[in-house]
């Protein structure tokens, strides 16, 4: 079977060698996004985010492209902070502190609301002529704590707790993470109609 590129929608080496990971027992070649290629998340869903990325990094390289857009969303809160989850301050300590400032506001005004969150990441695969070939979507339920807990792990993974674990993403070990978080969901679904278009052959360019 012939191994075909495939490039992941983002500047973000540490996501790269996840996905690569997550690849690794498929025949393909995965690469970055073409440097200096920024693509505008225009869309109102974590799915829309992801088309718009998987589609626009495709185009310009010319390869299938795998894109995915993830976040927190705080019941609470009306969803928030959502599809701006990594926009929602500064920096993750800074955005862990918002998180629960505005979260104790909400309760204060509603306690009844309660501290239920999920995590959530869309996955969209496109072909360089701006084509969509897969899509899914990948959820993890929790709870948000009032402090952090836990060394592990980036953004807001030290407050999210796993209720069936009674640990928070950021206690967890890597390999059970990649398996009850939201990306490892995602994946999940994406791998087996994935695994289907390799084999098919779906006109794709190929690694030499």
């Amino acid at each position: 079977m012939a191994v075909v590129d495939l490039v992941i929608a983002s500047g973000n080496a540490g996501k790269v060698r996840e996905f690569a990971g997550l690849l690794a027992a498929l025949p393909v070649q995965v690469r970055p996004q073409p440097p200096g290629l920024e693509v505008e998340e225009t869309g109102s869903t974590f799915a829309e985010n992801a088309r718009l990325k998987a589609v626009a990094v495709a185009r310009a390289s010319g390869a299938w492209a795998l894109a995915d857009d993830s976040g927190l969303c705080v019941a609470a809160l009306g969803g928030a902070p959502g599809i701006h989850s990594a926009r929602y301050a500064a920096t993750d300590g800074a955005r862990i502190d918002r998180l629960l400032r505005e979260l104790a506001q909400a309760l204060a005004a509603d306690p009844g609301a309660g501290r239920g969150a999920r995590f959530v990441a869309a996955l969209a695969l496109a072909a360089p002529d701006g084509r969509v070939l897969l899509e899914v979507e990948g959820h993890c339920p929790g709870e948000i704590l009032q402090a952090p807990r836990g060394e592990g792990g980036f953004g807001y993974d030290p407050v999210f707790l796993v209720p069936d674990l009674g640990l928070t993403f950021a206690e967890l070990d890597r390999d059970i993470k990649g398996c009850v978080g939201h990306r490892g969901r995602a994946f999940a679904l994406l791998e087996p109609p994935l695994r289907q278009l390799l084999q098919v052959g779906t006109q794709l360019p190929c690694s030499p």
